[in-house]
């Protein structure tokens, strides 16, 4: 039987255009729990590309966003000693794109927790291409309660 990924596990009918396993059209990556290093596996498609075997810087953004917050909520639900993640949300990213990110390859997604408290988590997050870190992320996600707009809705 095939490992389920956090997504699969946790919101498995979320329409996430990056991490949604229900939406079709989405980048649907998958991550997992290595420890304390989250890591991800993605292949791009043609029509991901910003020109001819490059990625679009957007989706860059859209996987490394994705991958870290999944990051931040596990590593709260283990920090909390919870049954599920807590829901979290984008506080605040920044990506560094470091050369450009083909697409003829499969990208490896790898994330750490920097620094958390209770109800937040700063996550280092890169992607990877034959051996070559091709982006760099650092962002900060924080878990909403009942009421905020975005509350369990991935």
């Amino acid at each position: 039987m095939t490992e389920l990924s956090l997504q699969e596990r946790y919101a498995p009918g979320s329409a996430c255009f990056g991490c949604g396993p229900a939406n079709e059209k989405g980048l649907r990556i998958r991550s997992f729990a290595r420890g304390d290093e989250y890591v991800a596996e993605w292949r791009p498609e043609p029509h991901h590309e910003a020109f001819p075997g490059v990625l679009n810087g957007g989706i860059v953004g859209a996987l490394l966003d994705c991958h870290s917050n999944w990051a931040a909520a596990e590593h709260l639900r283990r920090r909390g000693g919870l049954e599920r993640p807590p829901c979290t949300v984008t506080a605040d990213y920044s990506v560094k794109l470091l050369r450009p990110t083909p697409t003829d390859t499969t990208l490896r997604l790898s994330a750490r927790v920097v620094e958390s408290t209770e109800d937040r988590a700063v996550v280092e997050a890169s992607i990877t291409a034959d051996g070559k870190r091709t982006a760099v992320c650092r962002g900060t996600f924080v878990a909403v309660k009942p009421g905020h707009p975005a509350y369990h809705r991935w």
